[in-house]
């Protein structure tokens, strides 16, 4: 079986030389990258499945980076280290698509734990093959739920636009999704969220889950800022209503 790859993004010299040494250690294939333009080049010669990446870098910093790879390279998985003192960075990342946060310090075991989970989110999301979709026709309206202007395909766990075409999710925006598809019609705490969404990893504060839903709702509401499909229930957390915007 391929090991899994990954790509740690720091300028920290041995933090870089530590974290490589120990990954490559745990069976994972690894890349190091001192700065953003390396970790490009990285990139650009063979993307991994997950980038660790160091907010506070100088130059090009961590964020700007990975805005780059969710707008073209959306399906690495991504995971930011930062200051436990930086929560404006923690949401900054949220924003523009990090899959998960780890504040620094941190236990080696943890960053691996993290790391492993988001794999394990991102494989449960692949796509099927184009064989495995022709071997298994299905029932398309009993396996889709229509989320505003979009359909989610169950059984091949993609979204769908109007017109046809893939919307792009991370691991963390398909773990939100299936969450509600399973909860029509029923009101969802936060904490409900954080504890079902099988990303034990979020960081439990409530605006992690607050701009997840903001990100959500851009890619499946006909109008994000009067949300039809997930609704806002004051007091308590969010609604799915499903069948929105059809």
């Amino acid at each position: 079986m391929t090991p899994a790859s990954l790509l740690v993004v720091d300028d920290e010299t041995e933090l870089l030389s530590l974290l490589g040494e120990y990954f490559h250690r745990q069976g994972l294939r690894v890349w190091t990258a001192p700065d953003a333009a390396s970790a490009r080049a990285i990139v650009a010669a063979q993307a991994p499945q997950v980038a660790v990446i160091d907010v506070n870098m100088p130059g090009e910093d961590g964020l700007s980076l990975a805005r780059w790879l969710r707008v073209e390279h959306p399906g690495i998985g991504i995971l930011m280290l930062s200051a436990a003192s930086e929560t404006i960075d923690r949401i900054v990342g949220l924003e523009v698509g990090a899959d998960d946060y780890v504040a620094k310090p941190f236990d080696l075991r943890e960053l691996l734990a993290r790391v492993k989970a988001l794999l394990r989110r991102m494989r449960a999301a692949a796509p099927a093959t184009a064989a495995e979709t022709r071997a298994a026709p299905h029932d398309a309206a009993a396996n889709e739920v229509v989320f505003g202007t979009c359909r989610l395909d169950l059984d091949l766990r993609r979204l769908f636009d109007a017109g046809g075409a893939e919307v792009e999710l991370t691991a963390s925006e398909l773990d939100l999704l299936l969450l509600f598809a399973r909860n029509p019609g029923r009101p969802l705490s936060r904490d409900q969220i954080m504890e079902r969404a099988h990303n034990r990893s979020w960081d439990v504060f409530d605006r992690s889950i607050d701009l997840r839903i903001m990100r959500l709702r851009r890619k499946v509401e006909r109008n994000p800022e009067k949300p039809e499909a997930i609704k806002t229930v004051r007091g308590v957390g969010y609604l799915f209503v499903p069948g929105s915007g059809s």
